[in-house]
């Protein structure tokens, strides 16, 4: 059972607190005295964090905390060129989502729990929307979509498993790549004539994509759909999503969901690498979705992406990571349909397995717990893999792995930030992604709803990634198992705060604060 949660003010403003003070925002850390965080106008007391994650403190929520107080000291310490009101306008649209949350997850669980189980297969909505009820394991208020309001969310976010109907727009000067689906709309269906591409709308951009030159909105919507947990992203087919712009933000001011035409085909080029991957390294239990269909008009309202899943899907529980921890309709949480400890054992291992080798060709990936599911039936648990338009691939690297293929060379890549040549940076993605968010981040939260003890998830994440490094990845032992810190990521700091001009990273989702502790090392707390 989950322990008593604070009210949702209190339990945010503690969460706000414990980022910025991880990402010492303007010298935060300076200010703690002995276990107490010396704000203007309240101090705040500091506990050992038990489980110790990506800080050796945290803040108590236990002690009345209010956004206000948060906003107070952020505005004391702030530079006068930081964002300080999108700050507090992205803390308070995460408070407003909380209170939903509070208050529909009973009718939602409820109306879930009558899905019979065959309906429950697939890549579907169903584990998508449990998910959506759950935090963000790092950034604190990542349940907020800046700019949505509440009818907004209610009509058309996860969590409130809603359907609705696609808008459509013709576009002129598109630029098309695949095959579009037979489920894809003729202009007819949509109260248009012939001529242009049929783009696929969201209904919250709508009236954004009726202002876009070249753009006609169809007067007609066509074919139902569900979100998805990224929310921009719906169930179309059985096996097939579509993903579209949206006209909000999600954790942070920065992170636009809208669709930069470059990621598209940056995406599928990533995706045919790690098929090649995938043809020399066999036994890897690993499945891709296929991404190959867009379409965009240089212009970041206007763009599509069409995933395809495998077959092998369809009747596989598809459960992404954010979901595992999630609670299920009725009782208990996702996970516990299965034996906790050896279904966290076995995705571990598959976890580690792939992402190791993928290490070793000059590739880390920014697969978090949104992107990567656990397919489970009846053979052994495999990975399903989508959105490859984070990844980070050292190109000479993967050249003295792979032969040449002028199909699927990462130099062809739009956004050179996706190329390195510094093994630190891939080892840095590597940590913040695959070891905090999707090992050690469901680990923690394992223990804190007494499902698994911390010290055991711990030895599970531990012994699983030195299971998977060979004699050969001696430098990632020593950037994971040997290091005597962790790197971890500024997402506050840099997607909302402070420009990119001050943090001076040319990625906002590849900036990093001060180190924490390294939890694989400790085999004493809990």
């Amino acid at each position: 059972m989950d322990s008593p949660s604070p009210a949702p003010e209190g339990a945010l403003a503690a969460r706000v607190l414990d980022a910025l003070l991880r990402e010492d925002y303007a010298g935060m850390r300076g200010l703690v005295r002995a276990g107490t965080l010396l704000l203007p106008g309240r101090p705040v007391r500091l506990v050992a964090a038990c489980p110790p994650f990506l800080s050796e403190v945290e803040v108590d929520p236990a002690q009345s905390l209010t956004l206000d107080d948060v906003f107070r000291a952020v505005r004391h310490l702030a530079d006068p060129a930081d964002d300080v009101a999108a700050f507090e306008r992205e803390c308070r649209d995460a408070l407003t989502v909380a209170r939903l949350h509070r208050d529909a997850r009973p009718a939602v669980h409820r109306r879930l729990a009558r899905i019979p189980d065959e309906l429950r297969t697939g890549p579907g909505a169903f584990y998508e929307t449990l998910a959506a009820f759950n935090e963000h394991p790092v950034h604190p208020t990542g349940l907020g979509r800046t700019g949505l309001s509440p009818a907004d969310l209610s009509r058309y976010a996860p969590e409130f498993g809603p359907a609705f109907p696609l808008r459509w727009a013709s576009v002129r000067g598109a630029v098309l790549a695949g095959e579009r689906p037979p489920w894809w709309p003729e202009p007819s269906d949509v109260g248009l004539p012939p001529g242009g591409a049929l783009f696929p709308v969201h209904p919250l951009a709508a009236r954004h994509v009726r202002e876009q030159p070249g753009a006609v909105l169809a007067p007609d919507p066509y074919l139902q759909v569900r979100p998805t947990l990224s929310m921009r992203t719906v169930v179309a087919a059985p096996l097939g999503h579509v993903k579209m712009p949206l006209p909000t933000s999600t954790l942070g001011l920065r992170n636009r969901r809208t669709i930069v035409p470059g990621t598209l085909p940056d995406g599928a080029l990533v995706e045919r690498i790690l098929r090649r991957v995938l043809d020399r390294e066999p036994a890897l239990p690993v499945l891709l979705a296929d991404e190959q269909t867009y379409g965009h008009a240089q212009n970041p309202l206007l763009g599509y992406l069409v995933r395809r899943f495998p077959a092998e899907t369809a009747r596989a529980h598809v459960v992404p990571v954010a979901a595992l921890l999630a609670e299920a309709p009725g009782h208990g949480h996702v996970i516990e349909r299965w034996d906790v400890e050896s279904l966290f054992a076995s995705y571990l291992e598959a976890l580690f397995t792939w992402n190791v080798t993928l290490f070793r060709y000059g590739i880390a990936l920014e697969a978090h717990q949104q992107n990567v599911s656990l397919v489970l039936d009846d053979g052994p648990l495999r990975l399903l893999l989508k959105d490859n338009d984070g990844a980070l691939i050292d190109p000479s690297r993967l050249r003295e792995r792979l032969p040449p293929d002028p199909d699927a060379d990462p130099r062809d890549l739009i956004d050179r930030r996706m190329t390195t040549g510094d093994p630190d940076a891939l080892a840095r993605v590597f940590v913040t992604i695959t070891l905090h968010l999707c090992a050690a981040a469901p680990a923690r939260g394992l223990a804190e709803r007494g499902l698994l003890p911390w010290r055991t998830g711990r030895a599970l994440v531990r012994d699983r990634l030195a299971a998977a490094l060979g004699p050969g990845d001696a430098f990632l032992r020593s950037r994971t198992l040997d290091a005597a810190a962790l790197p971890g990521k500024a997402m506050v700091t840099a997607g909302t705060l402070v420009d990119k001009a001050r943090t001076g990273s040319a990625d906002i989702n590849k900036h990093y604060g001060p180190a924490g502790p390294n939890y694989l090392r400790d085999t004493t707390c809990c």
